[in-house]
Protein backbone atom coordinates (compact mmCIF):
# COMPACT_ATOMS: atom_id res chain seq x y z
CA UNK A 1 0.00 0.00 0.00
CA UNK A 2 1.68 3.64 -0.98
CA UNK A 3 2.13 6.24 1.68
CA UNK A 4 -0.25 8.86 2.34
CA UNK A 5 0.93 12.02 0.89
CA UNK A 6 2.03 15.05 2.38
CA UNK A 7 0.74 18.24 1.31
CA UNK A 8 3.36 21.72 2.09
CA UNK A 9 1.86 24.25 4.22
CA UNK A 10 1.66 27.37 3.71
CA UNK A 11 2.26 30.39 6.12
CA UNK A 12 2.30 34.08 5.98
CA UNK A 13 5.56 35.41 8.02
CA UNK A 14 4.82 39.24 8.24
CA UNK A 15 7.69 41.47 9.08
CA UNK A 16 7.87 45.06 11.09
CA UNK A 17 10.10 48.22 11.54
CA UNK A 18 13.71 47.30 11.29
CA UNK A 19 12.99 43.33 10.83
CA UNK A 20 11.71 44.32 7.17
CA UNK A 21 14.12 47.16 6.86
CA UNK A 22 17.01 44.45 7.04
CA UNK A 23 15.10 42.05 4.92
CA UNK A 24 13.43 44.22 2.25
CA UNK A 25 10.00 43.36 2.65
CA UNK A 26 7.51 43.55 4.61
CA UNK A 27 6.10 40.53 4.23
CA UNK A 28 6.95 36.81 2.71
CA UNK A 29 4.72 33.60 2.30
CA UNK A 30 6.83 30.17 3.39
CA UNK A 31 6.22 26.82 2.59
CA UNK A 32 7.46 23.70 4.87
CA UNK A 33 6.72 19.97 4.79
CA UNK A 34 4.79 19.42 7.66
CA UNK A 35 5.81 19.09 10.67
CA UNK A 36 7.16 22.25 10.60
CA UNK A 37 8.04 25.39 13.87
CA UNK A 38 8.24 28.56 14.31
CA UNK A 39 12.00 27.78 14.68
CA UNK A 40 11.87 26.75 11.10
CA UNK A 41 10.52 29.65 9.67
CA UNK A 42 12.96 31.62 11.41
CA UNK A 43 15.88 29.72 9.65
CA UNK A 44 14.47 29.90 6.83
CA UNK A 45 14.57 33.26 6.97
CA UNK A 46 18.18 33.52 8.29
CA UNK A 47 19.07 31.71 5.07
CA UNK A 48 18.08 35.19 2.93
CA UNK A 49 20.62 37.74 2.56
CA UNK A 50 20.12 40.18 5.57
CA UNK A 51 18.43 37.73 7.80
CA UNK A 52 21.94 36.54 9.46
CA UNK A 53 20.71 40.07 11.34
CA UNK A 54 18.29 38.29 12.99
CA UNK A 55 18.34 37.88 16.94
CA UNK A 56 18.80 34.35 18.29
CA UNK A 57 15.51 34.65 19.47
CA UNK A 58 12.98 37.73 18.28
CA UNK A 59 9.44 38.34 19.63
CA UNK A 60 7.31 36.38 17.62
CA UNK A 61 3.21 36.01 17.43
CA UNK A 62 1.26 33.21 15.89
CA UNK A 63 -2.06 34.25 14.55
CA UNK A 64 -2.29 37.00 17.14
CA UNK A 65 -0.97 35.34 20.13
CA UNK A 66 3.19 35.39 21.57
CA UNK A 67 4.79 32.06 21.02
CA UNK A 68 7.76 30.33 20.81
CA UNK A 69 10.12 28.89 18.54
CA UNK A 70 9.29 24.88 19.11
CA UNK A 71 5.41 26.03 18.24
CA UNK A 72 3.93 24.03 15.42
CA UNK A 73 2.80 26.31 12.14
CA UNK A 74 -0.50 25.39 10.23
CA UNK A 75 -1.20 26.01 6.86
CA UNK A 76 -2.93 28.96 6.74
CA UNK A 77 -1.07 30.75 9.63
CA UNK A 78 0.14 33.95 10.18
CA UNK A 79 3.78 34.48 11.78
CA UNK A 80 5.03 37.96 12.73
CA UNK A 81 8.00 38.90 13.34
CA UNK A 82 8.41 41.50 16.35
CA UNK A 83 11.52 43.82 17.43
CA UNK A 84 11.94 44.77 20.47
CA UNK A 85 9.64 46.97 22.29
CA UNK A 86 9.94 49.89 24.38
CA UNK A 87 7.86 52.21 26.84
CA UNK A 88 8.16 55.77 26.61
Amino acid sequence: MPAAATSALTVRVLLFASYADTLGFESIELSFEPPASVGDALDRLRALPGGERLPPRPLCALNLTHVRPDASLSSGDELAILPPLAGG
